[in-house]
């Protein structure tokens, strides 16, 4: 049967996938800065070695042939999936295959430098070749399947998704997101100007190796599998490897461990993701996150939802004391004011949740217009400001370094990425809900020591899925109803309203 033949080519597909994705981990996390241009060449070999195998002319034929075979509903997925897959592939030739690696390769590990010396100049020159290979892959892609190139590159991370969509949803946070941001930052700033009311702000120093024994032991409170990943250090945090060996990183400050902690257990929802696919599928298309909203929904559900619940920051109270030694500002209500403080700030990654998405509508845009030709890389640094002034009323005029450089999305060639975020922060909302829904309110399941409860809905429903389903199915079949966005504006509500 070709179906047959199908699901063998997938299995030799995935070792090699697998040595792509470690070695791709090793350069971001170990590997020496002279190694690069060596890796990149080694990676952008096995790029196209792999698109080789995947746009093999027999493998057109397999498709076609196993269309018409009996399959069960779960083979006919996958089947789906791989057809996905080689069509995504067989667009595009080999040598722009390798010149897209190339690019990506080294205008990541140059951003690693460029962006701590604010050298725009220098970044700019790097992402204009990355842009340039991916206006042309978005072309190819568009003419072929009839879309925008926009949509053509959002459709890799989204599949089904489109700006119309996205347009839509951005519209109403647009209605609501501004005053809810103002009102909140002006409540929260008469309240902590009260006598006795101040935020204490945690102080250091907190040694680096004293956070990475706190990240180890919440991640093993959140079920992380250690004999299946690891943890390590990496300029962007991150969360690669493949399901039987999941690599996740984070990035310290002896000053502050706050956002080092926060990134380590939103890296952790990424993971329990990936541990939890369903294993009898491995090495086939469908055992792969359905998408990377539904793959955001994991670490923003583990970060947003459940740790920064007042119940989950209970928790961290004797942790934080163990290993950094009791002071005032880890008691648990001082834990909650800090880690739900609504404040305009800069960076994405340290964002609070009710201003997180402004974050990424201004990059979704710019991201959009760049790809589109209606905006060019020299662009970037002016509309990035006027954005960040709309929404946050903050300037990154010069400041290139938390401004417009500071996500590795855009230097690795990762666009049509970042509306996943948000789209992952609305379908955590409704989950939570749905959770709510059957077995009571998350902060008590907390209290009771009942997160593997939590843990075996998201398994049952969401990990154990893997792409077995498509987006809408999978989001219907675990809520009762396709995504929607009046499920995240009242999880923030009730938070912060």
């Amino acid at each position: 049967m070709s179906y047959q033949r199908i699901e063998q080519h997938q299995r030799q597909l995935s070792r090699y996938h697998h040595l792509q994705a470690i070695c791709g981990w090793d350069q971001s996390a170990m590997m020496p800065t002279g190694g690069n241009e060596a890796r990149a060449e080694a990676l952008a070999s096995l790029d196209v070695l792999i698109h080789n195998r995947l746009t093999e002319p027999s493998v057109a034929d397999w498709i076609a042939t196993a269309s018409d075979e009996p399959l069960t509903p779960e083979q006919r997925a996958n089947l789906r999936e791989f057809r996905r897959q080689w069509q995504n592939a067989s667009l595009i030739p080999p040598e722009l295959v390798e010149a897209h690696s190339l690019a990506n390769s080294h205008c990541e590990h140059a951003w690693r430098s460029q962006r701590p010396a604010n050298d725009w100049a220098g970044f700019a020159v790097n992402l204009s070749a990355v842009v340039a290979n991916t206006r042309e892959i978005a072309k190819i892609r568009a003419d072929a399947l009839g879309v925008s190139p926009y949509n053509a590159l959002l459709a890799l991370y989204e599949p089904g998704a489109s700006t119309t969509q996205l347009d839509t949803l951005f519209a109403d946070l647009r209605q609501w997101l501004p005053s809810l941001i103002q009102r909140v930052a002006e409540r929260q700033s008469v309240a902590e100007q009260q006598k006795g009311s101040a935020i204490l702000i945690p102080q250091g120093p907190f040694p680096i190796e004293q956070q990475k024994q706190l990240g180890l032991e919440v991640m093993q409170l959140l079920g992380f599998n250690f004999d299946r990943g690891r943890l390590d250090v990496s300029a962007h945090p991150f969360c690669g490897g493949v399901p039987s060996d999941v690599r996740i990183t984070t990035r310290y400050d002896e000053q502050d461990f706050t956002r080092s902690l926060m990134g380590v257990i939103h890296e952790t929802g990424h993971a329990r993701y990936e541990q939890n696919l369903p294993y009898a599928w491995r090495d086939q298309a469908v055992f792969q996150g359905r998408s990377m909203g539904i793959h955001e929904s994991q670490s923003l559900f583990f970060e947003m939802q459940l740790a920064r619940h007042p119940a989950f920051l209970a928790l961290l109270t004797p942790l934080l004391n163990t290993h950094f030694g009791a002071q005032p500002a880890f008691a648990a209500q001082n834990l909650q004011r800090l880690y739900t403080r609504v404040q305009p700030s800069l960076i994405r990654v340290d964002a609070d949740e009710v201003t997180y998405p402004a974050h990424i509508i201004l990059r979704y845009e710019i991201e959009r217009a760049l790809i589109e030709g209606d905006a060019e890389v020299e662009d970037i640094p002016a509309l990035w400001d006027q954005k960040m002034q709309e929404w946050l009323g903050l300037s990154t005029q010069g400041d290139y370094t938390n401004g417009c450089m500071q996500d590795i999305h855009w230097p690795s060639g990762a666009f049509g990425y970042f509306p996943s975020y948000t789209l992952g922060a609305m379908y955590a909302a409704q989950f939570r809900f749905a959770i709510e829904a059957e077995y009571g309110d998350l902060g008590t399941l907390v209290e009771r020591a009942q997160l593997p409860t939590v843990f075996s809905w998201l398994r049952k429903f969401i990990w154990q899925q893997g792409s077995l389903l498509e987006t809408d199915e999978l989001v219907k079949n675990a809520t009762g109803s396709t995504l929607n966005a009046r499920w995240f504006r009242q999880h923030l509500e009730q938070r912060y309203g």
